[in-house]
């Protein structure tokens, strides 16, 4: 017999477990007591799935920014090694988005897709935006409540991607199934079950079918959307096939929509558990709105954790990874730092005001795979928490 506590659980001094479990609702509710453990107890934790978590911030920009020794291409994990992909399976590795890619194949795409996503193009979309924010909160206008999901978080964003992509209104309700869907694509793999697997494939599939009918109707007309700037960029005389085209209209599905509902959705709720910061707010909206976005992005992130499959030896915070083994960073806890973020669990609006490293969280990912929408999702964000609190002075939980 023995007392040693099993792996996965790290065992302090007055003998209480530190426990990270992401499937816990628990823990999805408030990660924040379990996060400040970890950073000051275990901050290269082995999960009970038997991963490595890392929360110090500076372990994590390590790993993300480091692709001689880690992937993100996830058919270089250990696990991929022992699966096959289903022989009825409706994608093929061909069309895997450059997301999930290495360099130099990464390298080339995002270099030809960040052509249509220029500051420019997507500054000049702010006025619409504006716009699509106005009708929505004009329909909650006059009632006692309102769903702030629901009528505000979830639909701005499908809108505002199904206009870069030039589809027609009457598709949205659409691509708010399929968004849906893919949204679990930025979940842990250990969260996914095999029948969700295979609803997100064929909503990949359908999107992508959707986008390929969508470019042929359009044939030679070039109106001015992301949809028409992806079509014609180039560089050097290469352009994106066919495939690569659909992967990344799918992949803008994906990584535009659930991530910006989530940051539009914590915002409002962070700004209504915190009066104090509301009250700040709602005396200087237009000058706060861009702190109040960055605040909500490191205080409570859109996504909590990213990782990366090691490929070749290497250390990272003083434990040794193997080739195969995935390394978990634990983005919403590298953003609670306190070596690097002062008073880390307090939600302050002003932060960015007196801190000039306020912005310099992992939200948005770290390395060759940053966001690239990120200046979009930030113009989301500003426009409708700034609305909101104009709008409904006295809105309350």
């Amino acid at each position: 017999m023995t007392n040693r506590p099993p792996e996965g659980i790290k065992m302090t001094t007055d003998q209480q477990p530190i426990v990270f479990n992401p499937l816990d609702p628990a823990f999805r509710e408030n990660p924040s007591p379990v996060y400040g453990r970890l950073l000051r107890e275990d901050p290269v934790h082995i999960t009970p799935f038997g991963v490595k978590a890392f929360s110090r911030l500076t372990d994590c920009t390590a790993i993300l920014r480091d692709h001689k020794h880690f992937s993100s291409d996830d058919r270089n994990s250990a696990a991929a090694a022992e699966r096959n992909r289903p022989s009825d399976s409706l994608i093929s590795e061909e069309d895997r988005p450059f997301l999930f890619m290495d360099p130099p194949d990464h390298t080339r795409l995002r270099r030809l897709v960040s052509q249509a996503f220029t500051p420019r193009a997507l500054e000049s979309m702010r006025p619409r935006i504006q716009q699509l924010v106005d009708e929505l909160l004009d329909a909650i206008e006059g009632k006692d409540e309102m769903d702030a999901i629901a009528d505000l978080a979830y639909p701005l964003p499908v809108s505002v991607i199904c206009e870069m992509l030039g589809v027609p209104r009457e598709d949205e309700p659409q691509f708010r199934v399929w968004s849906r869907i893919l949204a679990s694509s930025l979940d842990p793999d250990i969260s996914v079950t095999p029948e969700a697997l295979k609803e997100r494939e064929r909503a990949i599939f359908e999107s992508r079918e959707y986008f390929r009918e969508l470019i042929a109707r359009r044939g030679d007309d070039r109106p001015p959307d992301i949809l028409s700037a992806l079509l014609t960029a180039e560089e050097e005389g290469d352009r994106l096939s066919e495939r690569e085209l659909l992967s990344t209209c799918t992949m803008i599905l994906i990584a535009g929509h659930e991530t910006t509902v989530n940051l539009i959705g914590n915002g409002i709720l962070q700004l209504l558990r915190h009066p104090d910061q509301l009250a700040k707010f709602q005396e200087r909206p237009e000058e706060l709105a861009p702190h109040a976005v960055e605040e909500v992005l490191r205080f409570d992130p859109p996504v909590q954790f990213d990782g990366r499959i090691c490929i070749q030896q290497t250390e990272v915070g003083g434990v040794t990874l193997s080739p195969g083994e995935f390394a978990m960073t634990l983005l919403g806890a590298a953003n609670r730092d306190p070596e690097h973020f002062e008073d880390p669990d307090t939600f302050d609006i002003t932060r960015g005001e007196r801190d000039s490293r306020a912005d310099r969280h992992l939200a948005f990912g770290f390395g060759i795979h940053y966001c690239l929408g990120q200046p979009l999702a930030r113009i989301e964000g500003a426009l409708a928490l700034r609305s909101f609190v104009e709008r409904f002075p006295n809105a309350r939980l």
